[in-house]
């Protein structure tokens, strides 16, 4: 049997930083908006901005933005 590597050998995770992610996301919400769900994606643009707000100022900030265009949308 082959030992299993320490924590400290292991390589470190490889794949889109969160900073990476954020342009997607956006993307992802107007379609959503788009699509009618206006709501939802006020949503979750107001849980995104609130899970960067300290460590993703600018990314939050993004978010924030979409937020405040989107809600102009809603029918409630």
């Amino acid at each position: 049997m082959t030992p299993q590597p320490e924590a400290a050998e292991m390589p470190a995770a490889t794949g889109p930083s969160p900073n990476g992610l954020i342009e997607p996301l956006l993307a992802s919400l107007e379609a959503l908006a788009a699509a009618g769900q206006v709501e939802t994606a006020c949503r979750l643009a107001g849980q995104a901005c609130a899970a960067l707000r300290r460590s993703d100022p600018r990314g939050a900030h993004r978010f924030n933005a979409l937020l405040h265009r989107l809600t102009r949308h809603l029918d409630w």
